[in-house]
């Protein structure tokens, strides 16, 4: 085969270096070999400089200019410095069959060489691309309805395994389905090894399609000892920030095979809820005389409800012809009953409470630690720390307000001085 221009430049270049009047060395001496492969190799770096100072010089100053988010994303993940290095490949592609003879082995392993960078280039070029899809997508407000993290890392994972097998097939000079028709003898293995993956993208598929939870939903396991608000939803963890700041990893199949309480409904609503209750030692329980009924008629909240209250006991007894005096056939007021009013009273007009939404007073089963009064309401104010202080505010007064209903509070210790 006749050498080209090229082939004879170097050539000559060859003789003159090593001082050879006549063409002694020839496209078959290794000299030659070693001499197309240094300019081939040096060509191709210069060429990938070049063109990396074209993207920080022209390309970069072409991005900053403009108002565009998503090619400043692109550049800060690096896509065009990494894209760039598909042209040494292309370069080489081009000039190994100008340089190298044909037909050889030389010339082979060259060209795959190129081919596996190509394939390395390509695929992490695409990897930033979608990660910066995924930057983008974090960014809007879809973002919490439905995350992307899982995907995009099954795009990679896919993407990887097409890469290898394409590398794979180029070494061993194989079509990459021969050696996809093999992988099935070990697909018990893959299974085993990718039992996660497998796991964690169905559950991510589960998640996304039923929107089950987004990132910033405030979950809760009590089996994994979690509390606290997703931060990621990956293809095998699920990264969750606690409220005391630490970061709790799972797996994301965890979260649709355990229990998991969601707070994104309370949330979402009006209101915050409140349910505790406060335990009443059950001794102090009585029946309500004049001088309590005239103490507490000043009370605003519970105005309208004794009257109202008096008023109904007066007719029952005017009707059933039952004197009043009769301690065991009259109806009487109790201290827990007008207690039990006055608190409702005291919690519907409380600015900081939701009226909206459900809230009673109620009396549970009487226990050996006392009868418990319970507080159900909704707190307009869902911030963790405002909610508590609306909570303990509310305890507070109710506490303080006992002893005016002739009322005592049940703890396993108490001073019994003042029962004497």
């Amino acid at each position: 085969m006749q050498a080209s221009t090229i082939q004879f430049i170097i050539l000559d270049i060859i003789n003159a270096l090593f001082r050879h009047p006549d063409p002694a060395i020839t496209m078959q001496d290794i000299s030659y070999k070693l001499a197309a492969i240094f300019i081939i190799a040096v060509t191709a770096m210069f060429v990938l400089w070049a063109v990396k100072f074209i993207v920080r010089s022209k390309l970069l100053t072409l991005l900053l200019r403009n108002n565009q988010v998503w090619d400043d994303v692109l550049h800060e993940q690096g896509f065009f410095n990494r894209i760039a290095h598909i042209t040494p490949a292309l370069f080489v592609f081009a000039s190994a069959p100008v340089l190298l003879e044909f037909n050889t082995l030389l010339l082979s392993f060259v060209l795959k060489c190129a081919q596996i960078y190509l394939v390395i280039s390509t695929i992490i070029a695409v990897f930033s691309l979608l990660n910066t899809i995924e930057v983008l997508y974090q960014r809007s407000n879809l973002a919490k309805k439905a995350p992307i993290t899982g995907f995009i890392q099954v795009s990679k994972l896919i993407l990887a395994i097409i890469a290898i097998l394409l590398t794979i097939s180029l070494i061993l000079d194989k079509s990459p389905l021969i050696l996809l028709s093999g992988l099935t003898a070990i697909a018990a293995i893959l299974l085993l090894i990718f039992k996660d993956t497998i796991l964690g993208f169905v559950a991510g598929i589960q998640i996304a399609a039923n929107r089950m939870f987004n990132t910033g939903d405030w979950i809760e396991m009590q089996a994994y000892g979690v509390d606290g608000e997703i931060r990621e939803i990956g293809l095998n963890v699920v990264k969750v920030q606690n409220w005391d700041k630490t970061i709790a990893t799972l797996p994301t199949y965890t979260l649709t095979n355990e229990v998991v309480k969601n707070w994104r409904g309370m949330l979402q609503s009006g209101g915050r809820r409140i349910k505790r209750s406060i335990q009443i030692d059950m001794q102090s329980v009585t029946f309500l005389d004049q001088d309590m009924i005239n103490d507490l008629h000043n009370v605003r909240f519970i105005t309208h409800y004794l009257e109202s209250k008096l008023n109904e006991l007066q007719d029952y007894h005017q009707n059933e012809q039952i004197d009043q005096s009769d301690l065991l056939n009259a109806r009487r007021l109790t201290n827990i009953g007008t207690f039990r009013a006055y608190i409702e009273a005291y919690i519907r007009k409380h600015p900081q409470i939701n009226q909206s939404l459900t809230l009673m007073v109620r009396q549970l089963k009487p226990t050996e630690h006392g009868l418990a009064l319970e507080i159900y309401c909704f707190s307009s104010n869902k911030n963790w720390v405002e909610y508590e202080g609306i909570q303990a505010d509310i305890f507070d007064h109710i506490l303080a307000s006992m002893p005016l209903f002739k009322l005592r509070p049940y703890q396993s210790i108490t001073d019994k001085s003042h029962l004497s």
